[in-house]
């Protein structure tokens, strides 16, 4: 039974991950341009965001996820401001040969901590503030009729929801770090050059559409 639920929830974290918005957008770029570490960190802040919702979602917390509702402007106002921001410095940044992964073993602990952690907290806000994140899991666990009862079952599928959207970031990262090192130097380079400009402004649509709706 807790077999079926872990792959239930593991099915439901692909699905709500899956599809490529913003966070899919950083995730490569940085993917790209910082390497496949840096990529992996963001995904796994998305799917923290994930999870937490998941929770709200699983042990029917109401009276938070009310609370998520009535604020949708808010959260939408603060995560659309955000992407516009991100959308920007992407547009603007220099192209830079994305470092290999030796290169990222050796370089000094401070800043390999520093970016770490702003590209985990930079995709742990951006999914939070995104208010159809827990709207999606909300709906998808009433549509389909889970509503769980038991404490540890509902552990199972709140765990299950995370790895779901852990490995499909995972999958998505593993696959641009082959691209990527099927490219050249300078053709990545060029790539990287060109990239900037289109995820910037898909990006800063993204947040245009948010601040729009």
């Amino acid at each position: 039974m807790l077999l079926f639920i872990l792959l239930k929830g593991i099915l439901l974290g692909l699905a709500i991950a899956a599809p490529v918005g913003p966070i899919a957008l950083l995730c490569i770029r940085r993917t790209l341009t910082q390497g496949r570490v840096v990529g992996l960190v963001s995904g796994f802040g998305a799917a923290t965001a994930d999870g937490l919702y998941g929770v709200v979602a699983a042990f029917g917390l109401t009276a938070l996820s009310d609370r998520l509702v009535a604020n949708t402007d808010y959260l939408q106002l603060i995560g659309g401001l955000f992407l516009c921001y991100l959308g920007l410095t992407t547009f603007r940044a220099k192209p830079a040969i994305a470092l290999t992964q030796s290169d990222s073993l050796n370089a000094p602990t401070s800043t390999a901590n520093l970016t770490v952690l702003s590209a985990y907290g930079s995709t742990l806000a951006l999914t939070l503030t995104n208010p159809a994140t827990v709207l999606s899991f909300i709906a998808i666990f009433a549509g389909l009729g889970i509503t769980q009862t038991s404490y540890l079952s509902s552990v199972t599928l709140v765990f299950g929801v995370f790895t779901g959207s852990v490995l499909w970031w995972l999958m998505l990262v593993s696959g641009v770090t082959y691209l990527r090192r099927q490219l050249t130097p300078q053709r990545l380079f060029r790539f990287n050059q060109s990239a900037n400009k289109v995820f910037g402004a898909l990006i800063f649509g993204f947040g245009v559409v948010a601040l729009l709706a």
